[in-house]
């Protein structure tokens, strides 16, 4: 690394630990994450130069996915698998959503943006509108001849918005969730610590070459999952290390936020956090539904099908106690059928001769 790279890195990481520790001091909710994400927001949009190491950003993913994996218990897993059914309605819910979030952008935006063909409008709103990961719709998009700067730029508005939007109205609202952890876990042992860190490590680099989606995150996961499921309590995860994680994962998701984020199509983004306020809304009620068919609690089903990321969701659900597996579970599996499916819909819905040469 270049040593101004370097300088540049530890600056922010100090600015991020800054941030994070004032907002400890003012009780906000996940401020080791939100506090680091705002901070490297601001600044970064202010045109600072903030920097994000990625191996850092990996090292935050492996260990969120370690200590989400250790409340996957038995019984756990049995009360999931007897939900499949509200899960599979999770992701078709999420998947007409992302449909109609993209339908709804291409009809308010198709009148203004003359200088661009109606085919490249199409696949920018149907992606941008897609309820998925930000990096693997962008690359998915790309394929289509969309406009990438845009898709980016909404899923990374979209993930703000929600981050920070559905923790602070959860922990002022007081509400709980459903929330399982054997006590053993929740016992650091340094020598069982090391041993997981070793297996979870070997399972996010094998998810890395592969090339499937946050490997970091779900290799290290799945392995921490499937040691719980088979009754080996290594060791709980320290809570400084997932600390450390949430500050940096909050870092990387702020340092996106250039100073030309701010004039990427105004017109655009304001419809894209328009729109974010309304999928929050309509998946809030969506929740209720699925709260009164299952029983579960409303603020754990909110958090499994709201349109926020994975990891950040997840983080949500284990620093407010809201119900972690029934989360994660939500949540995977629907990131899990859109990568597979948003594409092949895409060109079904879309075919090429229903939409070349026109903007209606």
């Amino acid at each position: 690394m270049r040593p101004l790279f370097i300088v540049r890195t530890v600056a922010t990481l100090a600015l991020a630990w800054a941030a994070a520790a004032a907002c400890v001091a003012l009780q906000t909710p996940l401020p080791w994450m939100i506090g680091p994400l705002l901070a490297t927001s601001v600044v970064s949009m202010a045109g600072g130069p903030t920097e994000s190491w990625g191996p850092l950003r990996n090292a935050g993913q492996w260990t969120i996915g370690a200590a989400l994996g250790l409340y996957f218990t038995p019984q756990v897993v049995a009360l999931i698998g007897g939900l499949w059914w509200a899960i599979v309605l999770g992701i078709v819910w999420a998947l007409f959503l992302g449909w109609l979030f993209g339908a709804w952008l291409y009809r308010v935006h198709a009148p203004r943006m003359h200088g661009v063909p109606a085919p490249m409008l199409r696949a920018t709103s149907y992606f941008a509108g897609a309820i998925g990961a930000a990096s693997e719709m962008t690359l998915l998009s790309e394929r289509e001849n969309a406009r990438t700067d845009l898709v980016a730029a909404s899923h990374s508005l979209r993930l703000l918005i929600v981050t920070v939007t559905i923790p602070f109205a959860l922990q002022f609202s007081g509400l709980h969730g459903l929330d399982i952890l054997p006590p053993t876990l929740r016992v650091v042992n340094w020598p069982g610590l090391a041993l997981m860190a070793l297996l979870t490590g070997a399972g996010a680099l094998l998810m890395d070459r592969l090339g499937r989606a946050n490997p970091w995150f779900m290799g290290a996961m799945l392995v921490s999952m499937g040691l719980t499921m088979a009754g080996q309590s290594l060791s709980a995860v320290p809570q400084g290390m997932v600390n450390a994680a949430q500050l940096v994962i909050g870092v990387s998701l702020g340092v996106r936020f250039r100073a030309e984020f701010l004039h990427t199509a105004p017109r655009w983004l304001a419809s894209v956090a328009l729109g974010t306020v309304g999928l929050m809304g309509v998946c809030a009620l969506f929740a209720g539904a699925l709260a009164w068919a299952t029983g579960l609690p409303w603020v754990t089903l909110l958090l499994g099908t709201s349109p926020g990321g994975i990891t950040e969701m997840a983080i949500t659900a284990k620093v407010l106690q809201l119900g972690v597996p029934m989360v994660t579970a939500f949540q995977v599996c629907r990131l899990i059928a859109v990568l597979m499916l948003v594409d092949p819909l895409y060109r079904r819905i879309y075919p090429p001769s229903a939409h070349e040469g026109s903007v209606g």
